[in-house]
């Protein structure tokens, strides 16, 4: 069994981190494939190396010397490696990127030093091997990553070594290095795992796996113990603090499970995610909501028109109307001869008059109007086609607690129901929502 593990700032920030990492990945002989990110933040107000170095290239464009943010960076890394005890020469090596940093470096390289330093120390802590990501991660001339020719290097170069890998950057056709968005170390693990046809993708950070709602508004909300590839999605996209869809994409393709755990407490089994499963949990029988996520700061916009729904091409037509102006439209509710067509209210302040302007001139409608200020919240959950009267008990649930339902939209796949109410109720209703349904 192979298992590719990524460990994230937070579990790096300083030896005491590292000391956690070491006990993980020596616990288990399958955890071979090691990626990091850059040392995290220590303590409220304490820096990113990322974020540091990125000021260090502020500094450098504007011709201000770096050198006390660059000596913080370096302390990190000496910190680190003389309370672990490592051999590693850091301040050598700082002074070569120093100097090269006055030379003439690229951004992009300079803030890739942050994983490739935490690797660095990282793979002798482990007695591992180190494979610079730049040997292996491949980009086109277009900044695409070449997947084929990344997969074949990485094969080729790990086989069957126990290798730590930074995270975060690859390289391009003529050699120089290019970084991933930021987050991009969840990427570089995600891309590792694929190559390597991993038997488990790892992601450890600071959470105990992926929350049934945001902990900001619901009291200690329950970890979710099992979530779908596309359950993860429909989270993700209403604003859950979940992976992003980059990250994931390699493993789901090549149909790898993704664990999410917490470096902190790595006894808990964190989240399991898979594209299904066969089988079904004790704790998930009487329980048909696997999580509920949602945004604030939506407008409406509904068009109605005798006879709309019988003229063919009119909802394309409507939906031509945002698209010149550029707006995305989230959700269209329809009825039979209405539709609503929901957007995010930043995004349409700038045009909203004009998309109303020309849909009053095209279609001469009888009703035109906008709602405001409206939040969309959506339970998500896999075996909601397999329960009858779903819908029902949450409107009903809603409803009795004073929330009113201004928006209501639900996919033929039955995987979420998704309510628009006021940007007042927004909490409320995700607070109904889980104490209904989860407690």
């Amino acid at each position: 069994m192979l298992k590719v593990v990524k460990f994230g700032g937070s579990s790096l920030a300083d030896a005491a981190q590292f000391a956690k990492v070491r006990q993980i990945v020596t616990s288990d002989p399958d955890r071979r494939v090691v990626v990091v990110s850059a040392p995290g933040k220590r303590f409220d107000g304490d820096h990113k190396i990322t974020d540091l170095l990125y000021l260090c290239c502020a500094h450098l464009q504007y011709g201000v010397s770096c050198e006390n943010v660059y000596g913080m960076i370096a302390d990190r890394y000496r910190q680190i490696a003389a309370e672990c005890g490592l051999s590693m020469e850091v301040q050598g090596e700082f002074d070569v990127l120093y100097r090269k940093m006055q030379q003439g470096i690229s951004q992009d390289e300079l803030v890739s030093r942050g994983e490739y330093f935490a690797a660095r120390l990282m793979a002798e802590y482990l007695g591992y091997d180190f494979l610079d990501a730049a040997d292996w991660l491949q980009f086109t001339f277009d900044g695409q990553i070449d997947r084929e020719h990344s997969y074949e290097m990485l094969r080729r170069i790990a086989g069957e070594r126990r290798v730590v890998i930074p995270g975060f950057y690859g390289v391009m056709p003529d050699g120089h290095i290019r970084v991933l968005t930021r987050g991009g170390s969840d990427v570089t693990g995600a891309l590792a795992a694929a190559a390597l046809s991993a038997d488990v993708y790892e992601n450890w950070t600071d959470v105990s796996g992926i929350l049934m709602a945001d902990p900001r508004i619901v009291e200690h909300p329950r970890p979710i113990e099992r979530i779908t590839y596309s359950e993860l999605r429909e989270l993700s996209y209403m604003g859950a603090q979940v992976l992003h869809e980059a990250s994931v994409f390699p493993v789901r393709q090549a149909d790898i499970p993704l664990n999410i755990r917490n470096t902190n407490e790595p006894q808990h089994p964190g989240t399991l995610i898979r594209e299904y499963f066969e089988d079904e949990l004790e704790s998930e029988k009487n329980r048909f909501i696997t999580g509920i996520a949602g945004r604030r700061n939506f407008s409406i916009v509904t068009m109605a028109k005798n006879g709309l729904s019988s003229s063919p091409g009119s909802l394309r037509r409507v939906l031509e109307v945002f698209e010149r102006h550029n707006l995305n439209v989230e959700y269209t509710p329809s009825g039979i001869d209405s539709v609503s067509l929901v957007v995010q209210s930043g995004k349409a302040a700038g045009c909203l008059y004009s998309i109303l302007g020309e849909l009053q001139k095209e279609f001469s409608p009888d009703k035109l109007q906008v709602a405001e200020n409206i939040s969309i919240v959506a339970a998500v959950g896999r075996k909601m086609a397999c329960r009858p009267g779903t819908s029902g008990k949450i409107f009903a649930a809603l409803g009795e607690n004073g929330i009113s339902i201004r928006m209501i939209s639900q996919g033929p796949e039955e995987l979420n129901i998704i309510v628009g109410v006021d940007n007042a109720d927004f909490e409320k209703t995700v607070r109904v929502l889980y104490d209904s349904f989860v407690k």
